[in-house]
C-alpha cells in the first residue's frame, strides 16, 4: 500500500473518530444529566473542553519525570488512533494484514499504560495511588477480555484476521447471533466499561476519593491529549464490538443498522454507568476473575460445540 494512502487514512481515521467520541461522550454526559434532572451541557461542550484545556498552561511538578510526564497522553493517544486506522480501514477498504486482531487488542492496552506512565512519573503520591488501581484493574479485565474474543476466533474458523471474521459473518451471520456470541458480547460491554474507566470501573479516577488519580497533576495541552485519548478509545471500542460481533461497518443502507449497533452500545455504557455504584479495587478483580472469567469460559466451550 502507498505510503501517502496510509497516512491519509491514519489522518482520517484520527479525526473522523475523534469527532464520533466527543460526540459520544456528549451524549453520554446529556443523558447522564437527564437522569439526574439536569439540563446538560450544550452539543458543542466536549470539543469546548478540548479548546480550553489547549490555551491553558502546561504545568510540570518539581518532583516529576519530565519527558516521560509530557510523553504519556501522546503515546496513550498515538496507540488508540492506530488501533481505530487499522479498524476503519478493514472494515471499510477491506485494507487487513495477518494477525491484525492481536495487534488492535494490544494497541487497546495503550491509554491504560499510558495512564500508568503518567501516574507514576508525575511524583504525586496521588497519582501513583491511581496508577497502581489502573495496573491492577488491567490485569483484571484483559483475561475475560481475552477469552472474548477467543470465541470469536474459534466460531470464525481460528482465524487471527479481522477480515476473516467478517468475512465469516458476511456468509454465517452475526457472531452475536449464537448463543456463544451473545455470552462473550456480554462479557465484551462489562471489560469495556472498565477499559473506558467508566462507573463502576472508575477506580483509578475516583474523584470522591483520590481527586483524579493519575491526572490529578496534569494540565493545560496534555491533560487535553488525555480528554481527547478517551474519546477516540470510547469510540474505537464500540467500532470493535461491532466489528468483531455484529457484521461491522456496513455501507449504504446497512449502515443505519451499524449506526443503531454502535447507539445501542453507548445506551449500555450509560446505562451500566448511571445505575451502579463504584466498585473498590479488590472486588473490581474479584467480579473479572471469579465472576466473569468463568462465564467467558462457557462461552469458549460453548462456541467450540458449535452453539
Amino acid at each position: 500500500m502507498d505510503i501517502g494512502w496510509v497516512i491519509l487514512v491514519f489522518v482520517l481515521a484520527t479525526v473522523g473518530t475523534a469527532a464520533l467520541g466527543l460526540a459520544s461522550k456528549w451524549v453520554d454526559r446529556k443523558v447522564t444529566a437527564r437522569i439526574q434532572w439536569r439540563v446538560g451541557p450544550p452539543w458543542y461542550q466536549p470539543l469546548a473542553d478540548v479548546a480550553k484545556l489547549l490555551g491553558k498552561e502546561t504545568l510540570v511538578p518539581a518532583t516529576a519525570r519530565r519527558w516521560t510526564f509530557l510523553m504519556a497522553p501522546v503515546v496513550g493517544f498515538a496507540g488508540i488512533a492506530v488501533a481505530a486506522a487499522i479498524l476503519w480501514s478493514t472494515t471499510l477498504f477491506r485494507t487487513g494484514f495477518v494477525g491484525d486482531l492481536i495487534v488492535v487488542v494490544y494497541l487497546f492496552t495503550m491509554p491504560s499504560l499510558a495512564i500508568i506512565m503518567g501516574g507514576l512519573s508525575s511524583g504525586n503520591p496521588v497519582a501513583v495511588l491511581g496508577a497502581s488501581r489502573e495496573m491492577k484493574l488491567v490485569f483484571a479485565y484483559e483475561l475475560p477480555f481475552i477469552l472474548a474474543l477467543v470465541t470469536v476466533i474459534i466460531q470464525a474458523g481460528g482465524t487471527l484476521r479481522l477480515n476473516g471474521v467478517l468475512e465469516h459473518q458476511a456468509a454465517h451471520g452475526m457472531i452475536v447471533g449464537s448463543l456463544s456470541g451473545v455470552i462473550a458480547f456480554a462479557v465484551a460491554i462489562l471489560c469495556g466499561q472498565a477499559k473506558l474507566g467508566l462507573v463502576p470501573f472508575d477506580i483509578p479516577e475516583a474523584e470522591t476519593e483520590i481527586m483524579a488519580g493519575p491526572f490529578t497533576e496534569y494540565s493545560g495541552a496534555p491533560l487535553a491529549v488525555f480528554y481527547l485519548m478517551k474519546a477516540v478509545l470510547l469510540a474505537t471500542v464500540g467500532v470493535f464490538l461491532i466489528t468483531v460481533f455484529w457484521g461491522g461497518i456496513r455501507e449504504g443502507w446497512p449502515g443505519l443498522w451499524s449506526a443503531a449497533v454502535y447507539v445501542l452500545i453507548l445506551t449500555l455504557f450509560v446505562l451500566i454507568r448511571n445505575t451502579n455504584p463504584r466498585l473498590r479495587i479488590d472486588q473490581a478483580v474479584k467480579f473479572f476473575w471469579f465472576g466473569l472469567t468463568p462465564i467467558a469460559i462457557v462461552g469458549v466451550v460453548l462456541a467450540v460445540l458449535g452453539l
